[in-house]
């Protein structure tokens, strides 16, 4: 197969990987970090997403902290970035709640109930807390209902009906998050439908977090508006310090996953099998689900030669999708997905007993490609007994 042109060495990791480019991490730090100036608001990152934590020296150069969805990420936040920790979690378990009270700076409550439950544990920790509660606006923006916070019958938040304000004693924050890779659109409606059903309960806060879902660095993302949208709710609300907590918006379009041809079968069509997987892998291709690019790979019937491509897993549904190319395919050919960094290496399984992907690193400057960390048996094993 004739190679198009890649931006690193895709020879110089191991099969299969995921690659991130420094560079392009850099840049979207720095927008982010543009934004947190102009805006006022503090951005954390949000470990459910991306949390490479050999990224973080230079994420904390940019950001304020870490948002974690338990003991587990508020700790890895705390020991390998610093700054603020942020933890939510639906429910916490008495052990759980004695371990996050060790790192948390901000937590926030899924219900007023747990916050009950709670309360007296959270005064008696040896550090300081500051507590708030997730609300739900009741405001659907996505169009994903795997993905939306405000679909009927959602479990994530507390909705105004369910609120009297003796369950907010005590609490210095609200905290919702209704977004799901969405333009600042979609936030200002957002924050419209949040401020007509609980805007009454802000003068007596001292924080707010937005919650993830925010595109920011991708291309068409209003930033403008994202800016305007914050300074003027703290315009109306001079009192409260405004969090953002985006997962995909820090290494959006920053990775890649470089995989292996390893047979070419055929059953109404060429099927490629890489030495990777959609279900283990990238679930996201399969639970949003969406199409990945490959560079060089186009549309099927696009380019000469059109193939599917399936996974190593016994899942007959194991397929990332069907692409064309210029050339034929050959075993041993490389492949290279992008946007593959966020909602990936986080997401991984074992199943089949599948290695998982090695983890690499591009220098900004060399573009030298180094191998953080690769997975053998001992990673599967361990999880099972």
């Amino acid at each position: 197969m004739a190679e198009p042109t890649y931006p690193f060495d895709i020879h110089a990791c191991p099969s299969p990987a995921y690659v991130v480019d420094d560079a392009l991490l850099r840049n979207n730090l720095e927008l982010l970090g543009e934004v947190q100036e102009r805006s006022g608001a503090r951005i954390l990152l949000a470990l459910k997403g991306f949390a490479m934590w050999d990224c973080f020296p230079m994420i904390r150069e940019y950001l304020v902290g870490t948002t974690s969805s338990g003991q587990d990420e508020a700790r890895l936040g705390a020991e390998t970035f610093g700054g603020e920790v942020h933890v939510y979690s639906p429910a916490f378990t008495e052990p759980e709640m004695a371990v996050v009270l060790r790192y948390a700076d901000h937590l926030s409550f899924n219900s007023p109930g747990q916050w009950r439950r709670f309360r007296d544990t959270v005064a008696a920790a040896p550090r300081r807390v500051s507590c708030g509660l997730r609300v739900n606006p009741e405001h659907s923006t996505g169009a994903v209902p795997l993905y939306d916070p405000c679909a009927p019958g959602s479990r994530l938040g507390t909705r105004a009906a369910d609120l009297a304000p003796e369950d907010l004693a005590g609490l210095e924050g609200l905290h919702f998050h209704t977004l799901c890779e969405q333009n600042s659109d979609a936030l200002e409606h957002t924050l419209e439908a949040f401020e007509a059903k609980f805007g009454h309960y802000l003068a007596g806060m001292q924080w707010m977090n937005f919650g993830g879902g925010h595109h920011i660095t991708r291309s068409d993302y209003d930033v403008e508006r994202l800016v305007r949208l914050v300074r003027d709710f703290k315009a109306r609300h001079p009192h409260l310090t405004v969090y953002l907590e985006p997962g995909e918006a820090i290494a959006l379009n920053t990775g890649y996953l470089v995989c292996t041809v390893l047979d070419i079968v055929d059953n109404g069509g060429p099927i490629a099998i890489l030495d990777t997987s959609a279900t283990a892998h990238m679930p996201d291709v399969l639970e949003m689900p969406y199409r990945p690019e490959i560079i060089g790979a186009g549309e099927p019937g696009e380019k000469a030669h059109s193939y599917r491509l399936g996974g190593l897993t016994c899942l007959a549904g194991d397929v990332v999708g069907e692409y064309s190319f210029d050339a034929p395919l050959a075993i041993g050919d490389r492949l290279v997905f992008t946007d593959m960094a966020h909602y990936t290496m986080v997401k991984t399984t074992t199943f089949n007993g599948i290695r998982l992907p090695s983890i690499c690193r591009i220098d900004e400057a060399s573009r030298e490609v180094r191998t953080v960390r690769t997975f053998g048996y001992v990673d599967y094993m361990q999880r099972l007994s």
